[in-house]
Parts: C-alpha cells; structure tokens; sequence
C-alpha cells in the first residue's frame, strides 16, 4: 500500500525555557475529515499529526492513503508505521493485534476511542497532562524518555564546549 498524499508543514525551533526543554510530543489521529476519529488503524485512509506542548497543538502532517480491506494485508502497516516515526501516542476506533504489536514496538502507545470522538478535547487532555505531570503512564514514560535525551545531549554538549575530544 502506498502513501496517496501527504502534506507535512514544516516549523522551526524548539521551544527552551531555562536548561530543560518544554515537553512535547507527537499525536496521531485516524481521521477522514481532520476533527474527529472515524478510522480503523489499519485501513485508516488518512492520518493527522500535532507535536503538542503544554501550551499549544501544531497540526506537523496529514497523509492520506488508499482504500484498504480490514483483514489480510499486513504489509498495509509499512507506509503508517514509517509515518508515525517520532509519534508518542495514535488515537484510532479500532486497532488489531498485530498493529499493537507493532506500534508498541516503536515506542507508540495505540489508544481507542469510540467512533466519531472528537479531536480538539484530547489535545486538550494531552496539554493538560503534559502541564501538570498528572498523565496516563505511557504518557509519563515518553516524556522521562525525552528528558533522558536532552539530558544525554546537553551532556555532549557541555564537553564539546569544553574542548573534549575522543
């Protein structure tokens, strides 16, 4: 199965407040008209996605993809997997197994949700969340995966500042 369409808005910067890096996230939706979640992930004919902070959600990428049957084509996955690359979390009406699998593999928590669940209020729920520290587990496990990181890469950084070489 092969990407139809796929539309990614580019932004700069990472927000830095102090040393530490104001968390953020990616969020995927299985979405046909871009506001509310109506798809099946596995034959989900478009999939949008917002890097969420505790102050804003960003539309990054919408992809649509063609029409596909519920059941046997595991290699319908690929394109959706390759696209979700640095996603925290996919919002979808359903999701099979071996997707599961799959996603959980890469670090991407699937979430099901009922049939025609709005998209704004879980933006708001993910900010919330992301500004008060009080979220779900897989959602707390992302963010300390980030800050080891940034905490990593500001390490390497103080060194090369100080003139460290191997």
């Amino acid at each position: 199965m092969a990407l139809r369409r796929h539309l990614r808005i580019v932004t700069g910067g990472i927000e830095v407040k102090g040393r530490h890096m104001t968390p953020s996230i990616k969020a995927a939706f299985a979405t046909s008209d871009r506001h509310k979640i109506d798809q099946h992930f596995g034959t989900a004919s478009a999939i949008l996605i917002y890097t969420v902070t505790p102050e804003q959600a960003t539309v990054v990428e919408f992809a649509q993809f063609g029409d596909l049957d519920q059941d046997g084509h595991e290699d319908k996955l690929a394109a959706k997997l390759a696209l979700l690359q640095g996603c925290t979390v996919v919002y979808c009406q359903a999701v099979g197994g071996s997707a599961i699998q799959q996603l959980l593999a890469l670090g991407i928590q699937p979430i099901r949700v009922d049939t025609g669940a709005v998209i704004a209020p879980l933006l708001a729920d993910l900010q919330a969340a992301l500004r008060g520290g009080q979220g779900p587990a897989w959602l707390n496990r992302a963010i300390a995966r980030q800050r080891q990181t940034e905490s990593a890469d500001e390490r390497f950084a103080m060194m090369e500042a100080e003139g460290w070489r191997e």
